[in-house]
């Protein structure tokens, strides 16, 4: 009787769950058991292992094989387990020194002629090893940068099953063929899930490189949908941009991403992680260290949005936004359940699915940005009478938006029509990606200083209740504010949203803390009510 066990994990949403693979040679009829709740293409790796390790030039045991998946009680899925069942089955028939394999995680698909193919989740795989103690793991050699990013592990990047054999059995290691000269590796076609590229909005802009195609010095006139915009990226905070077709929402959206800081080590590990689970890390490119974009289309399901799925369920719009920007365009034109089930993870910055195949948690702490026109032709507002829809249907239009989901919406801002004079203009173009950048990045600066030791990096998570009891406004700031609370203009959230903001105003011009016009301004960008204060950044320093 021969017996061997190595490790592989199994991956629920975006955490992981050490899996112990022991493989089990007994006297009998041949045959190939696997168990350990299994998914279809987890049954389906006895094949894909079989084959692979006869073209690896290695002999497949004629005995009673048992190869079971411990803990038996978590649900694995996947075609990551190939790798660690082939090499259970290579210790348990004495191909390879059993002792070898029982502290090395394997992670790998396996073709038919024994190639090591990547698969999603390394990232996440690897972190949950490192934290399960285990300091090897074995990799496909196309994902060894991905796996390579987290510290304190050894990491194995291994292009076929036949050198895996040789490294571990101490042999000289096979060279392989190199593939084609001018065509794709085939092995990278794991790392991409199908129907989830560039044109879909649903990746991640600027995971590559920042996008420097989109300078806000592009966009025309709109300066109180650019301080908006500012305000948003400094502080974190949700925006709404309504307005005519053409005016410019969807170009200051999209340049909302370059004006954000770089992620940190600890947020680009989470974005990747994400990312990798879904299938759309960027190849060659194994760490998304800039914010992602994410702008599906207006006929997602709530299950794009918020993710799901069948079986275990997947990230979906939230998640691959986490630490970027989510854009919503045409937002009154998304189902209602749908935004509706946006609520949760505006407030708590994760979603949980529970699925009859288990429960998952995805982070989801996102800056979401939404554009909708007045009404249904788009030409209703306070300074233009060509409107010709009738006040019933601009109503149940802008009834589409709810407002619970408003009310947790920081800055309101009407994107004016742009006049043929501002586009003619020569020479009048607006501040530059790069100068809006810097102040924000000071602005951040500013604000993690300040919460320093507290578990809050932007104004826009700290609660009310500790602004108003930690972080007070100058004397008196807070008395207009705090009048349209009792008129009912404000709710109680609305009236610490308009606090965070004012924080994040006086950030940006430098002040100690919000004094009278620095709250005047966050009101104006809440209620869209003008206050009398100058609305360009620039113009309060």
């Amino acid at each position: 009787m021969g017996f061997a066990r190595t490790c592989a994990v199994a991956l629920v949403g975006v955490e992981g769950v050490v899996v112990e693979v022991q493989a089990d040679l007994e006297p009998g009829v041949a045959a190939f058991t696997l168990v350990g709740l299994p998914d279809k293409s987890l049954t389906e790796s006895r094949d894909r292992v079989r084959a692979a390790v006869v073209n690896s030039g290695a002999q497949w045991p004629q005995k009673k094989l048992t190869v079971g998946l411990s803990p038996a009680s978590v649900p694995k899925a996947g075609s990551g387990f190939d790798l660690a069942v082939a090499c259970a089955v290579l210790g348990a028939a004495e191909r390879i020194d059993p002792r070898v394999l029982a502290d090395i995680v394997m992670i790998g698909e396996l073709g038919l002629d024994g190639r090591v193919r990547p698969v999603r989740g390394i990232l996440p795989a690897v972190l949950a090893a490192a934290d399960a103690g285990y300091e090897q793991v074995v990799v496909p050699e196309c994902a060894a940068a991905e796996a390579s990013l987290v510290p304190g592990v050894s990491v194995l990047g291994v292009r076929s099953l036949r050198q895996l054999i040789a490294v571990l059995a101490d042999e000289p290691v096979p060279e392989e063929e190199p593939d084609e000269q001018g065509r794709p590796d085939p092995l990278l076609a794991g790392l991409r899930m199908p129907g989830t590229g560039a044109a879909t909005g649903m990746h991640s802009l600027g995971a590559v490189q920042p996008d420097h195609g989109h300078d806000l010095a592009d966009v025309v006139g709109q300066i109180s949908a650019r301080t908006a915009v500012e305000v948003a990226a400094a502080g974190g905070h949700h925006l709404f941009l309504e307005g005519p077709p053409g005016a410019g929402k969807t170009m200051l959206a999209e340049r909302l991403p370059a004006i954000l800081p770089r992620l940190s080590r600890g947020e680009s590990l989470e974005v990747t992680a994400v990312h990798s689970v879904a299938g759309l890390l960027p190849p060659g490119k194994p760490l998304i260290d800039v914010a992602p974009y994410c702008a599906p289309h207006h006929s997602a399901t709530m299950q794009a949005l918020v993710g799901g799925g069948p079986g275990i369920a997947r990230p979906g719009a939230v998640s691959l936004s986490h630490r970027g920007v989510l854009f919503l365009d045409e937002t009154p034109e998304f189902r209602g359940q749908a935004l509706d089930a946006l609520r949760q993870p505006l407030e708590a910055g994760h979603v949980v699915i529970a699925r009859s195949a288990g429960v998952v948690r995805f982070p989801a702490k996102f800056l979401m940005v939404l554009a909708a026109n007045p009404c249904p032709c788009g030409r209703f507002s306070r300074t233009d009478d060509g409107c010709e829809c009738p006040p019933s249907a601009i109503r149940r239009y802008q009834a589409r938006l709810s407002g619970p989901l408003l009310d947790r919406v920081d800055l309101r801002v009407e994107v004016d029509r742009v006049t043929r004079s501002q586009l003619t203009e020569r020479g009048a173009r607006g501040e530059s990606t790069a100068t809006v950048a810097d102040r924000v990045r000071e602005a951040r600066e500013r604000a993690s200083a300040r919460l320093a030791g507290t578990p809050w990096r932007t104004n826009s998570e700290v609660p009310g209740r500790e602004l108003r009891s930690r972080w007070y406004a100058a004397i008196g700031a807070m008395d207009e504010a705090e009048r349209n609370l009792e008129r009912g203009v404000l709710t109680a959230r609305g009236l610490d949203r308009v606090l965070r903001v004012a924080w994040t105003v006086a950030d940006l011009v430098g002040h100690d803390r919000p004094d009278a016009t620095d709250v005047a301004l966050a009101l104006q960008l809440r209620t869209g009510v003008p206050r009398g204060v100058p609305m360009a950044i620039g113009a309060l320093t």
